[in-house]
């Protein structure tokens, strides 16, 4: 029986669907801004594993995500780099999506874009409007937290508590509350804008998520989910919007939140010049680390990135790889003295697995056991205690595991990506060639070689791959 952690009530509860076997499962996406990180990963890796143990236990998964495609950081970042802000946002989106592909995240059944829900937005403002949720200033449509009582209930925040969270975020002069936020924002001149009932102008940052989701699973459904840091504000204004417009509670049965990411104990942040993008990591890494690094820690705690944790997670991958090659290859006996021994040893590995991660998605004791498995199928191996059936059973397991966890077993070779610093040494020599420099380009060919990669030159220009 499956077990969540419930951010709401603040403790575990069996898992229970609206409907039968079908789970409405959503996602808070990312802002298209720029380059997504190695703790969008961690948020989109966990989830990943989540829909893809329901879709195991027979649930019918919806699973959708949206994609914040405008919003002041997008117009911002599109003023700096001179490009339109739409161009940005798709150039950034693409490469998001790129990212997960990478990644093996493949369960989201939709992404949703907050521009092309607009009619939906705007509805939803109509609608708090006329229930007196909401009001009119120079700028744009606010909504008023004071008049939804259970406003704070998701972060245990009262309304002063929070009024004082409110940093930076809609800080107009005219609201009725300091922590009042914007549904609807009047665009200033040279901004994206949409027409409205009021003035043109785009959508808040909370307003698309209800908008979507009440488009696709009505205002109440089984699971939201995102990182840690979007339960305050972001997480309680979705409730106060769209429980006021329903007049229905709870808008979700379960919230799931998933920890922090830091890197070497600091938070992360390019000013501290820590920042790692999913791009930057898998120049250097494998995709199969990077899921595996996050499935060790528990997604409600918080995870540590450093270079010496990384080794240690390529070391565990190399020990499974090392036994997987090993049963395939494993020259077995058609019958085993072992047979009873080895089949306890499978059916307690199945059922350890199981009850773990019915317990709130348990994915380190849910590893340990395929360690533990290894370990012990690796002594059997040895001796050659393995029959053929023995063997199959062991892979078989392995292969329904990996449908949740997605690291064990990767269906295409992984194409060895060329370093970043490797490509700029490549433009250099290519550069002293077209100067006639064929000494400094010699030394060059020859520091790319001391690294371990060749350079080929082609009429097409310079090629350059990882010597084996």
């Amino acid at each position: 029986m499956l077990k969540l952690y419930n951010t709401l009530t603040r403790k575990k509860e069996i898992f229970k669907t609206r409907k039968d076997k079908k789970v409405n499962l959503f996602v808070c996406g990312i802002t298209s801004y720029d380059f997504s990180h190695i703790g969008h990963a961690r948020t989109y890796i966990v989830f990943d594993m989540i829909v893809k143990y329901l879709k195991q236990k027979g649930y019918n998964v919806f699973y959708l995500q949206n994609i914040t495609d405008v919003d002041d950081k997008i117009i911002n970042q599109a003023k700096r780099q001179k490009v339109s802000w739409k161009d940005l946002s798709r150039k950034f989106e693409r490469e998001y999506l790129k990212d997960m592909k990478a990644l093996n995240v493949n369960s989201v059944t939709k992404y949703a874009r907050a521009t092309g829900h607009i009619k939906e937005i705007i509805s939803q403002v109509k609608r708090l409007l006329e229930k007196d949720f909401a009001y009119q200033i120079k700028d744009g449509i606010y909504y008023d937290i004071s008049k939804f009582k259970n406003y704070g209930k998701l972060s245990r925040r009262t309304v002063l508590q929070a009024e004082d969270g409110i940093s930076r975020i809609d800080e107009a002069k005219d609201k009725k509350n300091k922590g009042d936020f914007c549904l609807w924002k009047f665009s200033k001149r040279g901004e994206p804008s949409w027409p409205s009932p009021w003035e043109p102008g785009r959508p808040g940052w909370h307003i698309e998520d209800t908008a979507i989701t009440e488009k696709y699973f009505g205002p109440q459904y089984d699971i939201h989910g995102g990182a840690r840091d979007l339960i305050f504000p972001h997480h309680e204004a979705e409730i106060a919007q769209i429980e006021a417009i329903s007049g229905k509670s709870p808008m979700v049965r379960h919230w799931i939140h998933a920890g922090f990411l830091t890197v070497s104990d600091k938070k992360m942040s390019k000013s501290l010049g820590n920042f790692i993008t999913i791009k930057d990591f898998l120049e250097k890494y494998s995709p199969r680390i990077l899921r595996l690094f996050v499935l060790k820690t528990h997604y409600l705690s918080p995870i540590n990135y450093s270079e010496k944790e990384i080794d240690q997670v390529k070391k565990q991958l190399d020990r499974i790889d090392e036994f997987v090659n090993k049963i395939k290859t494993q020259n077995a006996k058609r019958k085993s003295k072992n047979s009873k021994r080895v089949n306890d040893l499978i059916l307690k590995t199945e059922k350890d697995f199981k009850r773990y991660m019915e317990d709130d998605f348990n994915t380190p004791r849910a590893l340990s056991t395929i360690f533990n498995l290894v370990n012990k199928g690796n002594k059997l191996l040895d001796q050659n205690k393995l029959s053929f059936s023995e063997v199959k059973k062991i892979l078989k397991f392995l292969k329904e595991v990996d449908k949740v966890f997605s690291f064990i077993f990767w269906d295409k070779k992984e194409a060895i990506k060329i370093p970043s610093f490797i490509k700029k040494m490549v433009r250099e020599r290519e550069q002293a060639r077209k100067k006639k420099d064929w000494k400094l380009a010699d030394e060059i060919r020859k520091k790319i070689k001391q690294m371990s990669y060749q350079i080929k030159d082609t009429r097409e220009g310079s090629k350059v791959k990882k010597i084996k």
